[in-house]
């Protein structure tokens, strides 16, 4: 359905992930994933050293970026699949917390069984939902489980404020009739 979508989604996440950053606090940039525990290598372009440990993350290109991003967290919610808006929602918060607890946050606003795995249930939910009410109801969802995390108080501004951006754009992708944002799509690969 929007395959064409993810190149332009893809320089959207940037956005939100940034440069390089080696933040002492963040368990994501030690090599372990806690604070103190294996290497501090740091984030850049949201690939964090507790995923990646062995990868140069200091010197990462935006076009290695832009292959990871597609191979675990794009094509692992199938993001091909979901309609524009919904695609976005869904892929920002599998890379912000992983394809699983996206697809489940998913499932939940979808009100279907949450195995993490999107199969047919789960498609057929999802052309029934409406894409508003959807997006909605899982960026509230994420937002519940940012909330839950130990770290909640040391990035509540920023996760509040990504939650909400990616809301606000989920939201006015589904609006958009197909050929505007097609359109869109393309200038945003322009200016890229």
């Amino acid at each position: 359905m929007t395959a064409e979508n993810y190149p332009a989604l893809f320089d959207r996440a940037l956005g939100h992930e940034g440069g390089y950053t080696n933040d002492r606090r963040d368990p994501g940039n030690w090599t372990d994933g806690k604070v103190g525990v294996g290497v501090l290598k740091g984030t850049k372009f949201g690939i964090a050293a507790n995923t990646f440990p062995n990868l140069d993350i200091k010197n990462l290109t935006a076009a290695q970026a832009r292959k990871i991003y597609k191979d675990l967290y794009w094509d692992k919610v199938k993001g091909d699949e979901f309609p524009a808006g919904i695609d976005w929602a869904v892929f920002d918060y599998a890379i912000n917390s992983g394809p699983f607890r996206a697809i489940v946050g998913l499932q939940r606003a979808l009100g279907v069984a949450d195995d993490g795995k999107i199969g047919p249930v789960t498609l057929a939910a999802i052309q029934k939902a409406n894409p508003r009410k959807l997006v909605n109801a899982l960026c509230d969802e994420r937002l519940k489980l940012v909330k839950s995390l130990k770290h909640w108080p040391t990035y509540r501004n920023g996760s509040s404020r990504r939650v909400s951006e990616v809301r606000a754009a989920a939201l006015s992708m589904t609006d958009a009739p197909p050929t505007l944002l097609a359109r869109a799509t393309s200038l945003l690969k322009r200016v890229a």
